[in-house]
């Protein structure tokens, strides 16, 4: 007679209790995974700041002095807004040879139509750019004095600095020649309502 276990081998079946405890079980396993599962997939739903974060922003630029630059928020980046003086709009034509795309014509960071030209704006003595260096993100420094001085050449005619790595940028935002940054400072899409009133994330043709 042989010894090995017979392969007919029935398991008893499952009471009652067992049965309802194992589907009670499963279900609570199961309750508790999409418990788990759901505020994972809560956090790619947009937040209501962030979605105010992407609206454009209404600026009153009337206080504004030549000069003068204010920075405002738009979509979680600094903006930029600079009155510029008469001298330095003339200073843009002496640093036109030096800077690597006076025309704004790379793609990386594509210029609207109405600022390409070489102040880089639809008004010409207001700036308004992005101020992130397109090199590793860090924020320039202001430097509008001219003439030499630390890190910058001795005719520089006024612009703005980025001390992380030494990217230089004119009145207009247009980055110096044989510098790590390897584009212009972004403009962005930006319309005037009025005399006062610049309205930075939309145009006209939004």
């Amino acid at each position: 007679m042989s010894d090995a276990p017979s392969s007919n081998f029935t398991p008893a079946p499952l009471d009652g209790t067992k049965r309802t405890w194992l589907i009670a079980s499963s279900c609570v396993g199961a309750a508790g995974a999409v418990a788990l599962a759901t505020p994972f997939v809560s956090s790619f739903a947009p937040s209501e700041k962030a979605k105010a974060a992407g609206a454009a922003v209404e600026v009153d630029i009337s206080s504004v002095k030549p000069g003068e630059k204010v920075t405002v928020e738009w979509r979680g980046k600094p903006v930029w807004i600079m009155r510029r003086t008469p001298e330095q709009l003339a200073s843009l034509k002496k640093t036109d040879a030096e800077v690597a795309d006076p025309n704004s014509e790379r793609t990386a960071f594509p210029t609207p139509e109405y600022a390409k030209n070489e102040t880089r704006s639809i008004k010409p003595e207001l700036l308004v750019v992005i101020g992130i260096c397109t090199h590793l993100g860090c924020s320039p420094g202001d430097k509008f004095a001219t003439g030499a001085q630390p890190s910058l050449p001795d005719n520089w005619q006024g612009g703005f600095l980025c001390a992380c790595h030494g990217s230089t940028f004119d009145l207009a935002g247009r980055v110096f020649k044989n510098k790590p940054a390897p584009d212009n400072l972004e403009v962005p899409p930006h319309m005037y309502l009025s005399d006062s009133k610049l309205l930075i994330g939309e145009d006209k043709k939004a």
